[in-house]
């Protein structure tokens, strides 16, 4: 009994140090369907190369993807942009705040001190972010007193990062943070008040944006109708299925200009004939991503329309 109350005290003493952040241990217990590299900090690590192929799928045909395979609660929609057109894709770091309680916001801010934290809580987050984080914060829907970040803070991210945030709040500086090329913040709206009466309760951990659920390292991507979060486990079949649904939109709409095939033929199962065409298209259009036959029954097999 003695030996299980130390191995329970050192658990919390660790999980302590490392403040609001949760254990390891657990996100990686979380997000146990990610079979690939990891960051130290346990979130999964999708591959540079993955992110870079996101940036070129449309937000509908990833949406389809993922609600095709039961993941219902990934998108949300109605924000406000710094840019209307500068689109955020990375891997989530998340962030959840609450409205502040003087009792825990004492205990949360001795202990920041400790651990050497700067700053009001809000800048904490910024200290972990790494190249390709998109910084993804909870908090609560709050405008004014809510702006989790200004213009000097929206520097330091995209200086870290090279993307830019998602936050369930609100900013300041607008013009400020609309200087910083290629950065991009989708908010609640935007407001010149200072931040106050919030405080951080939950760095790397699992969120709620509206409607959608995040986890940290989901592939986020983002278009003007709104931000989906990608699980990682599931990011390369996703970019994957995407960019073959695009691809086949693209090609349906030639054979439907050509008359060579009829909308009647295009949308339903494939012949061989139309495969075979399918093929020879794609090595005709160099731009398009390479499909191959066994790849593209596979496709096929999901049926995406």
């Amino acid at each position: 009994m003695k030996k299980r109350f130390v191995v329970f005290l050192s658990f919390l003493v660790s999980a302590a140090a490392v403040a609001q952040t949760i254990p390891r241990e657990e996100l990686i217990f979380l997000t146990a369907a990610w079979k690939g590299e990891r960051f130290k900090d346990g979130r999964p690590k999708v591959p540079d190369a993955l992110v870079e192929r996101a940036k070129k799928i449309g937000i509908e045909e990833a949406w389809q993807v993922l609600d095709n395979e039961g993941y219902k609660h990934q998108f949300e929609g109605n924000w406000k942009m710094v840019h209307d057109d500068v689109p955020v894709v990375g891997r989530a770091m998340t962030a959840r705040y609450l409205p502040s309680r003087p009792d825990v916001d004492q205990q949360v801010k001795e202990r920041g001190r400790i651990e050497g934290r700067k700053g009001n809580t809000n800048a904490w987050p910024i200290e972990v972010l790494q190249k390709g984080d998109v910084y993804v914060a909870e908090a609560f829907g709050k405008i004014a007193q809510g702006t989790l970040i200004g213009d000097n803070l929206g520097t330091s991210i995209f200086t870290k990062t090279g993307t830019g945030v998602i936050f369930d709040g609100s900013v300041r500086d607008l013009s400020g943070l609309a200087k910083i090329p290629g950065f991009n913040a989708f908010v609640r709206d935007f407001h010149p008040s200072f931040i106050d009466g919030v405080l951080l309760m939950g760095l790397n951990t699992p969120i709620r944006i509206g409607g959608a659920v995040v986890m940290p390292g989901d592939l986020v991507i983002s278009e003007r109708e709104g931000v989906l979060f990608i699980p990682a486990h599931m990011a390369e079949y996703v970019v994957g299925m995407a960019e073959f649904i695009a691809v086949r939109d693209r090609f349906s709409k030639d054979m439907l200009k050509t008359e060579r095939f009829n909308a009647g033929q295009i949308d339903n199962q494939w012949t061989e004939e139309i495969k075979t065409s399918f093929l020879e298209w794609v090595k005709k259009h160099p731009e398009e991503p390479p499909i191959t036959r066994p790849e593209l029954e596979r496709y096929l097999q999901k049926r995406t329309w």
